[in-house]
């Protein structure tokens, strides 16, 4: 099977049949002459391509395939000396073997490895190991990066993995330019009452060249929308924030909140109350709110114990169903991050809240793959997984004109632990993140 040259700073492509399952299979090598492979690594060392005697030092190896990851891709070469003569290796299946640990245990995130075993009429054999770089910027076990410039490698400086980073960091929804959406779907009033509490400071009213330029602003100041000057489209964090709520019902349903009140403890027991809350950001969490209050008390701080028995005496009296009472600061900060922290992506996967007799459940759409357990752990300590960052940043900005706690996951932990004397429950699967409030 041929092979394609290497030629300068051209990346080196591995053949399509030649994949990392077939070598977990052991499956025979391709037969290549020692005249291609010449002609593969004619002019030496580069950016691309590295010449290694043998694989005696996993942690270089290690880093010197992050370097070439980092570096756009390319192609180590086992068994040829610098002066590119031909070697060879000892055992080359067990330098496969060990390339893939490398590749699997010892590069952060883990490559998927293109490797060639090649044979020559001598009877020598070299390995050949070729690296992309689709998900960089990778790191070595022990959290160094490195990078390749020319035939040498060496670690990253600030500069360079910060550029790195952000090439790295993807296009969330909440940046997608929303198909259908404009400039006319925005509620202006709710826009400029937050654009003006900065008004000295990020916004400058003099430099203003129209009255209310919506879309300038919106694209502009606040990165919420794409376009040109004559047509900006708002995107789903702007519709989502400062859309009219008729626009975003029509454009975004999937952004809907079913709230449901239950007579039990469980989603079998009878059905109370069902409906669709819909609208911006700002609507659906005053919404949620008022929902919750028709049918639970909300306390600062744990209620006496002879007010609570008092309503649980006049709930008895009236025959009405159970009525539990929840740490209001804990409560808000569950349905905001359940509404700003939602990943939107997944489709027939709404956000609900059930209310219980004793209970309250928020159940948000969020990719289980990559989030736990993991970042379970981290949440729980105030480290951020956010989807959403800018649809955070703006809705729990004062100027927004919500009444939303900021303490995080730990302060609602916290605050709800102490109030009902039981831990709230947190659980990640089959792609919903579930959070469960206990009352008393």
């Amino acid at each position: 099977m041929a092979r394609r040259k290497f030629r300068g700073n051209q990346r080196h492509e591995p053949t399509a049949e030649r994949s990392f399952q077939e070598y977990v299979f052991n499956a025979p090598a391709p037969q290549t002459s020692r005249m291609e492979l010449l002609r593969l690594a004619r002019g030496g060392e580069d950016t691309f391509l590295e010449l290694k005697v043998k694989l005696s030092n996993p942690e270089r190896i290690a880093q010197a395939i992050v370097a070439l990851a980092n570096t756009g891709g390319g192609t180590i070469v086992f068994g040829v000396n610098d002066n590119l003569r031909v070697e060879g290796v000892d055992d080359a299946e067990e330098v496969r073997d060990e390339l893939v640990r490398i590749c699997r245990e010892e590069v952060v995130p883990s490559i998927v490895p293109y490797i060639d075993l090649i044979s020559f009429d001598s009877g020598r054999r070299i390995v050949s190991l070729d690296v992309e770089g689709k998900r960089r910027p990778y790191q070595t076990s022990d959290g160094r990066y490195y990078i390749r410039l020319g035939a040498d490698k060496r670690e990253a400086t600030r500069e360079e993995l910060s550029e790195l980073l952000d090439e790295a960091r993807p296009l969330r929804y909440e940046n997608v330019a929303l198909r259908g959406a404009s400039a006319a779907d925005i509620d202006e009033a709710h826009l400029w009452s937050f654009v003006r509490e900065f008004e000295g400071d990020a916004f400058e009213a003099n430099s203003v060249t129209k009255d209310y330029p919506t879309g300038e602003v919106l694209k502009r100041e606040l990165l919420l929308a794409a376009g040109n000057m004559d047509f900006v489209v708002p995107t789903v964090a702007g519709l989502l924030l400062f859309g009219r709520d008729e626009r975003v019902r029509e454009l975004l349903p999937r952004a809907a909140v079913t709230v449901v009140r239950y007579a039990g403890d469980t989603t079998q027991g009878h059905e109370i109350e069902r409906a669709q809350l819909e609208g911006n950001l700002h609507t659906l969490y005053e919404s949620a709110l008022r929902f919750v209050a028709r049918y639970c008390d909300l306390w600062d701080k744990r209620p006496p114990r002879r007010a609570a028995a008092a309503s649980e005496t006049a709930a008895d009296d009236a025959h009405r169903y159970a009525r539990s009472n929840y740490h209001r600061g804990a409560l808000r900060e569950a349905l905001a991050n359940a509404l700003v922290h939602r990943d939107l992506a997944l489709r027939d996967r709404p956000t609900r809240l059930n209310v219980f007799d004793r209970s309250i459940e928020i159940v948000n759409p969020r990719r289980t793959i990559g989030f736990a357990p993991p970042a379970q752990r981290a949440i729980r300590y105030g480290i951020p997984q956010r989807l959403n960052p800018q649809t955070a940043a703006v809705f729990t900005s004062p100027a927004y004109g919500l009444d939303v706690p900021r303490g995080g996951l730990p302060a609602l932990l916290r605050d709800a632990r102490l109030f009902s004397g039981r831990r709230p429950e947190i659980h990640a699967f089959n792609d919903e993140f579930r959070l469960r409030l206990f009352g008393v």
